[in-house]
């Protein structure tokens, strides 16, 4: 019988008991890298939070508020394409 011994990355990205770890880890990239893939809104947005499904964005002007909200399956769908994984479900506003 061979084992084939594996690397920790190997097992960090395929073993169940790190799901938990993995999936905290892509929100906080998704959390970080909010301007760099919406340059255009890192005035006037601040991605707080992914909680749940839920991507939290800090807005100050009601008028963006709108705007965004307008466009929220745009924006869950450019975040979702950009990671490869269906991670952000709603957007919320605080």
């Amino acid at each position: 019988m061979h084992n084939k011994i594996k690397t920790v990355g190997e097992i960090f990205k395929s073993d169940k008991a790190f799901d938990k770890v993995r999936q905290t880890a892509l929100e906080n990239d998704i959390v970080q890298n909010f301007s760099q893939i919406f340059p255009d809104l890192k005035m006037v947005v601040e991605a707080q939070k992914i909680s749940k499904g839920s991507l939290y964005l800090k807005v100050e002007s009601s008028v963006w508020k709108s705007e965004l909200n307008l466009r929220k399956h745009l924006i869950i769908e450019r975040i979702n394409g950009s990671f490869g994984e269906d991670i952000i479900k709603r957007i919320k506003f605080v």
